[in-house]
């Protein structure tokens, strides 16, 4: 979903891109990293095993491409003195916040999915120097099924949805994430780490109703529930706002817009 976005940003911003899915790459093979990236000058790594819940019973599959396809990835990057702009995700947290995560703040993941994500920011880190590790949350776009989606295939087919009130965080189009990585790399941002989500924050209930009412639908129609009430084997985060000023090496010119302004753009973009 998002590769789909990135490839058509950078093509735009002058680069010419080589376009891989997993049928062109498998990420967990060294050699097949170091044959790809030869001749680049730049890597985005988007590929992950995003089965938040299946990576509760599949650790080792998750980790082999969230870990050690990173760090295969950056390894290749190092080797052919290719920079690495790697993506990551808040599930890198705790998720018990009260204020936003600074870029520096602990990670303390609380479930499979999040420590095999972890270990591929070290890892991209310890092997790539010169390495932008990008975090993101919530993300939707038109190129993989998202929450926006789903919740505009509920209205059709019920009265009312239910939707959880207790986590808190970015929704984050694909198109303003990928514009971000471009921003961020054309501008020279320093390497490390950095957070890409939308400004903002709301509720997955405050943003199923937004979908509603930006698409001429009654918000009424979507009730608020808890996560108590909707259990699932992978721990969610409560908090899942990112900062963007904090942290050393922080760009605050390189923030997104507010998560409601890109939603209302994004669905007039589907319809269009």
């Amino acid at each position: 979903m998002l590769a789909h976005d990135i490839v058509p940003a950078l093509r735009e911003a002058g680069w010419v891109v080589t376009a891989m899915d997993r049928g062109d790459l498998d990420v967990t093979d060294p050699a097949q990293c170091v044959a790809a990236v030869d001749g680049h000058d730049l890597v985005v790594n988007a590929a992950a095993y995003t089965a938040v819940d299946d990576a509760e019973t599949h650790e080792a599959a998750a980790f082999a491409v969230n870990a050690v396809g990173a760090a295969n990835v950056a390894r290749a990057c190092s080797r052919a003195g290719a920079r690495l702009v790697h993506v990551s995700t808040d599930y890198v947290f705790d998720g018990t916040a009260t204020e936003p995560y600074a870029v520096d703040h602990p990670v303390a993941p609380r479930s499979a999915y999040g420590r095999t994500k972890a270990a591929g920011e070290w890892a991209v880190r310890a092997l790539c120097a010169e390495s932008w590790v990008v975090r993101t949350a919530w993300l939707y776009g038109a190129g993989g099924p998202n929450f926006v989606s789903t919740m505009l295939r509920l209205a059709g087919e019920r009265e009312t949805v239910s939707v959880v009130d207790d986590q808190v965080g970015q929704p984050t189009w694909t198109v303003d994430l990928a514009d971000l990585i471009v921003r961020l790399v054309d501008a020279e941002a320093p390497f490390g780490i950095h957070h890409g989500t939308s400004s903002g924050q709301t509720t997955w209930f405050g943003f199923a109703g937004a979908i509603f009412e930006l698409n001429g639908l009654d918000p009424e129609r979507v009730l608020s529930t808890t996560t108590e009430a909707f259990p699932r084997p992978a721990r969610r985060p409560a908090w899942s706002v990112l900062a963007h000023n904090a942290g050393e090496g922080a760009r605050p010119e390189l923030t997104m817009r507010n998560w409601r302004e890109a939603l209302a753009a994004y669905l007039n973009a589907v319809r269009n």
